[in-house]
């Protein structure tokens, strides 16, 4: 029984359905009252048939909301798809009489909000689940400017981490005969190197010595949920440009030693949070060593997006020198003058390997979001590539900065333990010698960030 199968088997149930409950389909004019009715006889009601049908209506309303109906939409979960505050209270009355499995049992149940149960029966209809992950991307759009809306976000989260879980992730490999409409999200997906056509695709993924690899939902058969582009090498690569460049010499899979990891893509804003990057690079590392056993060293080529946004923040703390090298990154021209690159990679290094080593947020964890994801897997930082990406975009966030974090297989787990307990930084002695003394007492008293 294939997907397609029930698909329309699901279809033909809500349309019968909606036959049913006499429904008109004009769900996009409904008010967000109305709305609010449909979902709580969605949640009242037992019916299959009935229930697919409700919640189409109430998805295909939720899709006619502009903003302002849509905030007001999720305050109505938030307010009017609590737990039942009755069947709470005989809960714990219930376990104060008797405290036992059975009655703690029972207001963990009574406690659980009503609109997560809301959520599962709209996940029956059809294309139900990709429709709450565009829920959840509208509702993480509002959440800065409504954090009154957090808790409608926890229900949503909990439930999606649940339905994306590994254990419901197909890995696939992205190659030239793979579908194009799948091809075309990976373009339009791509998040960290613009890919600019058809051609710079199939120069990322058809010869061989690339690869692309990506997880895929059984709820959401063509959308790549997270995809990951590798070059296959000789030694760690410390530019980007070589590894894009149209006209290269092609590695030798005989030759190829070292696999890098240099773009990994989240393709659903509303899966946020959900952390699949771990999975994904676990399992790709397992399928290139069943492949290629000559392969022996896995690292990434990974930006370092927020170094410059940090570095303007140091206000005082900085050094006339240091000032002077920030100043000058504004300049067009200065990667073209080999003493201004040499006099600024000497300023600018030291500061990179203090960001990385010692930058944190108040809840003190690292300042950079790629460090949080590679060093939280397991990584070790492992060199700081100067001008590693020359591209107008990269100057401007990073300096030109990007660094490589080593997999070492034997080192992972205990890597991965020291940062999760202690918050520690595995890290080269190459990038630990950069920072002096003076260099980290003058810096270590800047205030922390609060952004994560």
């Amino acid at each position: 029984m294939n997907t397609t199968f029930l698909s329309e088997l699901f279809g033909s149930i809500a349309d019968r359905g909606r036959q049913l409950l006499g429904r008109d389909g004009d769900a996009h004019a409904r008010r967000v009252e109305e709305i609010e009715r449909l979902c709580a006889d969605l949640v009242g009601g037992r019916g299959e048939a009935s229930g697919a049908a409700l919640a189409i209506e109430i998805i295909e309303a939720y899709g006619s909301l502009d903003e302002e109906g849509r905030v007001a939409f999720f305050l109505g979960l938030r307010d009017k798809f609590g737990p039942d505050p009755e069947r709470l209270r005989k809960a714990i009355s219930d376990w104060e009489s008797k405290a036992d499995q059975t009655t703690s049992a029972a207001i963990h149940f009574a406690s659980e909000p009503r609109r997560q149960e809301l959520l599962r029966r709209l996940n029956r209809a059809p294309d139900g689940t990709a429709a709450l992950v565009e829920m959840r991307a509208d509702l993480l759009d509002l959440k800065p400017k409504r954090p009154d809306l957090a808790m409608v976000d926890q229900d949503f989260g909990h439930l999606l981490s649940s339905w994306f879980n590994r254990g419901f992730l197909v890995l696939r490999r992205i190659d030239w005969s793979t579908p194009a409409n799948i091809l075309e999200k990976i373009i339009r997906y791509e998040a960290v190197h613009e890919i600019a056509d058809w051609n710079d695709l199939r120069q990322r993924i058809d010869p061989p010595d690339r690869r692309c690899y990506a997880f895929f939902h059984p709820a959401l058969v063509d959308e790549p949920l997270i995809f990951v582009e590798i070059a296959l090498t000789e030694h760690i690569p410390a530019a980007i440009a070589p590894l894009l460049a149209g006209r290269r010499e092609i590695v030798a899979l005989s030759q190829a030693r070292t696999a890098a990891f240099y773009s990994i893509s989240n393709c659903q804003r509303g899966l946020a949070g959900i952390s699949f990057g771990n999975f994904l690079i676990k399992q790709v590392v397992d399928e290139l060593q069943r492949e290629l056993p000559k392969i022996e060293t896995f690292v990434t080529l990974s930006p370092v997006q927020g170094f410059s946004k940090w570095l303007a923040e140091q206000g005082d703390k900085l050094t006339s020198a240091e000032k002077s090298a920030i100043h000058k990154l504004g300049e067009t021209d200065w990667v073209d003058n080999s003493g201004d690159v040499k006099k600024m990679r000497r300023v600018l290094e030291p500061l990179a390997a203090f960001y990385f080593l010692y930058g944190r947020t108040r809840n003190g964890r690292p300042l950079d979001p790629v460090a949080r994801f590679h060093l939280g897997n397991g990584a070790r930082l492992e060199r700081l590539n100067w001008l590693g990406d020359r591209s107008p975009k990269a100057r401007q966030e990073s300096a030109g900065l990007m660094v490589n974090y080593l997999y070492n297989l034997d080192e992972i787990i205990e890597n991965h333990e020291a940062f999760a307990n202690e918050g520690a930084t595995a890290a080269s002695g190459g990038i630990k010698r950069l920072v002096k003394g003076e260099l980290r007492q003058r810096l270590q008293n800047a205030p922390a960030s609060a952004t994560e």
